[in-house]
């Protein structure tokens, strides 16, 4: 796949940046979410990061905060929590888009909500771009069915086949997609080359070389070939791979072309990039690597957001103290000892906070350009609308009593 040719990120980073957000003491700037989610010319954010950092959370925070403040939002989610997906109306895997209930829609915005269908994308595919005898040939196939289902990187193709296909509807004016979380940064910018690049490989094309061009002549070398594969893979699997390519040979242009649109989607300066991680040594590091892969393929990278972060000033008693005066109370009545206690898990509390403050301050001083928002660690998990608004204060950096 040729992509377009990259030019080096604006050093402004969209929406108004500003000092460390509150309770913030990174050396880091912050960044203006609200300004981000009410800008028109915003149509697409895009929030990527490993697995277990509140990925998904934040996408769906994101959205309805959108949708309260005026937005025709959709959010494409790839695997919700099961109480997330419940109180968004998702009970089901679905792969169209579905109102949002219990959205505030009095500034005029609303909310759809879908979870990726893997399998359903593919599908939808061929329907759309082959005719209908070619396409039942194509999604009856063994073999269609074993990649549209399983082949690594299929679900991070579909979904940036998905985003592609939801923008192109209109009906939106803001998009916010949940990537697939990825071990290797960014797999789902790789996919729609490895995708392509499996369908249009040298091995594919030698399944088709008997019918095409010069490549007839070869027919008594393949045949040597094929029955040597038939005894490797088995006579039918072979089969059913030859049937597959053929019938799918007409899509392959169809599928690059769309790759490369989706690709220049995801460059424009309609697009912001949130990375989304915890404060941990191995989640940071994810996140600098996605960083500078945003920045190495010009993608518009809008903010680092940092979930789950402890403030090792809350409460005003240092770790120190608080470890000096517990075993001087573990002695005493029941309330010393109940005291005691709090203070050993006040004391652990701020020991956590400071580590994670190193964390996060390595990461600022090697990408001193990227604003930053923190997300503190919540009471209890978020598993309703409520608890997306209470996320979405925080990444707005508005105050609440939460």
């Amino acid at each position: 796949m040729t992509r377009p040719a990259q030019t080096r990120p604006k050093e402004s980073i969209r929406g108004a940046q500003r000092g460390a957000s509150r309770g913030d003491t990174g050396t880091h700037p912050g960044v203006d979410i609200d300004a981000m989610l009410d800008d028109p010319t915003t149509e697409i954010i895009v929030c990527c990061g490993s697995g277990g950092v509140g990925k998904t959370t934040t996408a769906a925070a994101l959205a309805l905060r959108a949708a309260e403040r005026g937005r025709s939002v959709c959010v494409l989610t790839i695997d919700p929590a099961r109480r997330l997906a419940q109180s968004m109306g998702l009970v089901e895997l679905d792969n169209t888009p579905r109102p949002v209930t219990d959205v505030d829609t009095s500034a005029g915005g609303s909310l759809d909500a879908m979870m990726l269908d893997m399998k359903r994308t593919f599908d939808e595919v061929v329907e759309a771009h082959a005719s209908p005898e070619k396409a039942q040939q194509i999604l009856q196939n063994p073999f269609y069915v074993a990649l549209s289902s399983s082949f690594a990187g299929t679900q991070e193709y579909m979904a940036m086949e998905r985003l592609g296909q939801l923008h192109a509807e209109g009906r939106w004016d803001l998009i916010v997609v949940d990537t697939p979380p990825s071990r290797s940064a960014l797999d789902f910018l790789d996919a729609p080359e490895r995708l392509s690049s499996l369908l249009d490989g040298r091995f594919i094309r030698l399944l088709l070389a008997p019918a095409k061009g010069p490549a007839r002549f070869l027919t008594a070398g393949f045949g040597v070939v094929t029955a040597a594969l038939s005894k490797i893979l088995g006579a039918q699997i072979l089969s059913d791979m030859q049937t597959f390519v053929a019938a799918f040979d007409t899509l392959f242009g169809g599928f690059r072309q769309r790759a490369e649109a989706t690709y220049a989607l995801l460059q424009a300066e309609g697009t912001a990039f949130l990375v989304v991680a915890a404060p941990e040594d191995a989640a940071m590091r994810e996140a600098a690597f996605f960083v500078e892969r945003l920045e190495g393929d010009a993608m518009p990278l809008a903010a680092l957001v940092v979930n789950r972060v402890h403030d090792e000033r809350a409460g005003g008693i240092s770790a120190a103290d608080a470890e000096s005066a517990a075993p001087r109370l573990a002695h005493g009545g029941d309330t010393d000892r109940i005291t005691a206690d709090l203070l050993r898990v006040h004391a652990e509390r701020m020991r956590v906070a400071a580590r994670e403050q190193r964390v996060r301050r390595r990461f600022a001083a090697a990408h001193r350009n990227v604003a930053s928002v923190t997300v503190p660690a919540l009471p209890s998990d978020v598993h309703d609308l409520e608890g997306l608004r209470t996320v979405g204060r925080h990444l707005a950096d508005e105050p609440t009593t939460v």
